[in-house]
């Protein structure tokens, strides 16, 4: 039997964030397999985060830079050892590789980092963004380091597979496209559905604590939403949302229809009373669960070429409408929400990308398949990742002596 060993950057939150859910997307795959499954992470326990006891995974509490977590490997000497974002490979991938030396190494990145990091600059900098840019970006040469020292990693879009491939060089075999895991739309799923006429409102939702959907909401508030409500007087935008702080909950303005709710205890029923959702981000990465959501509850979305990316084949596709422009975009969610045969046909195009893009079965078999190749030729496969095994040589030396460094000082305190 496989023990995989999930070293998590957060614990999940199924309800709170995209990361969360998919988080659990992939854990039901392992679950499937039969595996043992221990999860680990240095973080804070929440209010919101899932009990994974409840499915039948362990648990453990780690801590950065110390000996207590390599005695904890040594121990249980776990064969696949999944770190969730490249920050846990920089922090414990070093103390894997010692310990455990034969175990499949997996880097599940959620989303390219760099590339919403490097967005997140040149939209700050009022720059447009080029893949250049990227280059230039210290969590570039993380990211993609850490990548080489993993025996595969996981990309959520075939637009992120696209620029490792072709800007970075990056071996296809160190890479494998795994998007959202969800479940076909049905005929009796459709069924369940509220209509047109019974639901209303513009709905928004996201974790407040992840950036790219803070500046959505500033710009709703600022400039989208004024011209959509000078239209629709008698809608409003609810904006749901885990961790709200005071300066959100500070736009809360019911006369202006502008509706700030916080967390949403069942995302998936107050996206299904809504009309319309609305997506306006300005930079980011990766694929984004407000709008996969929206199309699991049949409810069409306005949003950006990044709001889309990774997640349609032809824009004429798309759930809604695609525009960056913040005029067009009110002027399509007005038009959306009051033309009925509009928002059928979209609703329609998000049950086709869903199907299509996103079904289960099409990708578990791969990957599962691909693990198993891996682990049968493991050291042919490192052989063949010389870059890999040269960063992996340098971060041990570096990585391992600033962390034992930070031990002993701690010792002192």
């Amino acid at each position: 039997m496989n023990h995989l060993f999930i070293i998590g950057f957060v614990w999940p939150e199924p309800n709170s964030s995209a990361a969360g859910s998919r988080m659990l997307q992939l854990i039901d795959l392992y679950i499937a397999q039969n595996w043992k499954i221990t999860f680990a992470s240095p973080a804070i326990e929440t209010k919101h985060m899932f009990n994974l006891k409840d499915i039948g995974i362990s648990t453990v509490n780690i801590k950065p830079n110390s000996t207590s977590f390599d005695t904890y490997l040594k121990k249980t000497q776990p064969n696949i050892v999944l770190f969730d974002r490249f920050i846990m490979e920089e922090q414990f991938g070093w103390r894997v590789s010692k310990q455990c030396p034969g175990a499949l190494k997996i880097l599940n990145t959620e989303d390219l980092h760099c590339l919403r990091k490097t967005r997140q600059e040149c939209f700050k900098n009022k720059k447009e963004f080029e893949i250049t840019d990227l280059l230039n970006n210290e969590h570039t040469k993380r990211e993609i380091a850490s990548i080489y020292r993993c025996d595969l990693s996981l990309i959520i879009s075939d637009y992120e597979v696209k620029i490792l491939e072709d800007v970075f060089k990056i071996d296809k075999n160190l890479l494998f496209h795994i998007p959202f895991l969800l479940n076909t739309i049905t005929t009796e799923t459709k069924k369940e559905w509220p209509n047109y006429n019974s639901r209303k409102h513009f709905i928004t939702i996201g974790n407040f604590r992840h950036e790219p959907n803070w500046n959505s909401i500033l710009y709703l508030k600022e400039t989208i939403w004024p011209l959509i409500q000078k239209e629709l007087p008698e809608a409003e935008l609810h904006i749901y949302g885990a961790y709200p702080p005071p300066k959100a909950t500070q736009l809360h303005n019911p006369k202006q229809g502008f509706h700030i709710k916080g967390w949403a205890k069942n995302a998936n029923e107050v996206m299904q009373q809504a009309k319309v959702c609305l997506a306006p981000l300005r930079f980011g990465a990766g694929i984004k669960g407000k709008l996969a959501e929206a199309m699991l509850c049949g409810t069409p979305s306005i949003t950006t070429t990044i709001g889309a990316e990774g997640m349609l084949n032809k824009e004429s596709d798309w759930n809604g409408f695609i525009t960056d422009n913040p005029i067009e975009f009110a002027k399509a969610a007005i038009h959306i929400y009051t033309n009925s045969s509009t928002w059928s046909q979209a609703q329609q195009n998000g049950i086709e990308i869903i199907n299509t893009r996103f079904q289960k079965k099409i990708f578990s078999v791969s990957f599962m398949n691909k693990i198993s190749k891996i682990q049968h030729n493991i050291k042919q496969h490192r052989n063949n990742n010389f870059i890999g095994a040269m960063l992996q040589h340098h971060s041990i030396r570096s990585t391992e002596f600033m962390s034992r460094w930070i031990e002993e000082k701690n010792k002192i305190k």
